[in-house]
């Protein structure tokens, strides 16, 4: 037995076509919001990987430099260094001459 449309009336026709359009679209509503969602997901977590590896190589470059000055400023140099004596012009010192 072959189903037969011509016994079906006009008006119950176009109820089932709104419904069958009606889902198409919450399908599509429903996808593309899913999709939104995705997008924003990966977004935010490229931004989160983007942002802790630059705040962590920050943090590991202050972190360096504080450890290098840490580690200078405790170095003993041996000898004594002896300033070196500045350029005379005669009578005069060199800082006398500058402003004139």
């Amino acid at each position: 037995m072959q189903f037969d449309l011509s016994a079906v009336d006009t008006a119950t026709m176009v109820f089932m076509g709104t419904l069958v359009l009606a889902l198409v679209l919450v399908a599509f509503v429903l996808t593309a919001g899913f999709l939104a969602l995705v997008v924003v997901g990966v977004g935010k977590l490229a931004w989160f990987l983007v942002s802790t590896t630059l705040l962590m190589a920050v943090h590991g470059i202050n972190h360096g430099w504080d450890r290098l000055v840490h580690h200078a400023s405790t170095v003993e140099i041996p000898g004594d260094f002896h300033g070196q004596p500045s350029p005379s012009t005669g009578s005069y010192p060199r800082v006398m001459l500058r402003d004139s």
